[in-house]
């Protein structure tokens, strides 16, 4: 990723926290985005005393403004954007459908749905104007793909990352912009430690669709964002990429 500038969405932890740490191994400058500016300093911290390229953007992906700033931070910094990790998502726990509070669907939605389309509406006009193209990965899970148990919204939204890449993908591809997806399984994020700490008996049911037996770690889920965000994937797009164990092929 030498000489390629990379926006990354939820990066103060987990997975977009993994994948800075790899980008930045690749050669890659940074845009970090995320909420909280406080964590992105801990993320960006030690990767800038290895002599990483890292920019920092703290936002909300549900504000179309924090969103356009993110990409303006990446070219005002590094000149361009040539690729971007819109990985920033938020669930809730498994609460039936007709008992699910109204703020909880609009919240799971925003982030989830309308935060990929706030990325892709401010990133590809950029891509467009360097005449480059470029790359880009949204995250969704296998959740996405199936009901799998999680609360409703949840499914809907991931389900509908993954329209909103393949819409994409065919939109501008002849530009030569890629956009494809993660299908996500259960992975070891600081936030599943948290839940298994006061529910340790869930993860099985986490485990048990899994071929592996095992959830994923989150460096895991971003080496596969790194190879769709390289041209290890030219001819890669509007895919929907299983990063579950196994767990879709059963």
């Amino acid at each position: 990723m030498s000489g390629r500038t990379i926006l990354i969405t939820g990066a103060s932890r987990g997975i977009g926290a993994a994948a800075a740490e790899l980008f930045a191994e690749e050669g890659a400058a940074l845009v970090l985005m995320a909420r909280r500016a406080d964590a992105l300093d801990r993320v960006a911290g030690p990767l800038v005393a290895r002599g990483a390229r890292v920019a920092l953007a703290a936002g909300d992906v549900t504000r179309p403004a924090d969103v356009e700033r993110a990409v303006g931070t990446a070219v005002d910094t590094f000149g361009s954007l040539d690729g971007a990790f819109n990985n920033a998502g938020w669930g809730s726990g498994g609460t039936p459908l007709h008992e699910l509070d109204e703020s909880v669907y609009d919240r799971v939605m925003d982030v989830n749905v309308r935060g990929v389309w706030n990325c892709l509406r401010h990133q590809i006009p950029v891509m467009l104007k360097s005449g480059s193209g470029g790359t880009i990965v949204n995250t969704s899970s296998t959740a996405g793909t199936v009901a799998t148990g999680a609360v409703a919204p949840y499914v809907a939204a991931k389900h509908a990352v993954l329209g909103l890449t393949k819409a994409a993908a065919m939109e501008y591809g002849d530009a030569g912009i890629r956009v494809n997806a993660l299908v996500v399984g259960s992975t070891r994020t600081e936030l599943m430690d948290e839940l298994l700490e006061e529910a340790p008996e869930l993860e099985a049911g986490f485990t048990a669709r899994a071929i592996q037996k095992r959830m994923a770690e989150p460096r895991e889920v971003a080496q596969a964002a790194a190879w769709l965000c390289s041209d290890r994937s030219s001819f890669l797009t509007g895919a929907s990429v299983p990063v579950d164990g196994g767990w879709s092929a059963i």
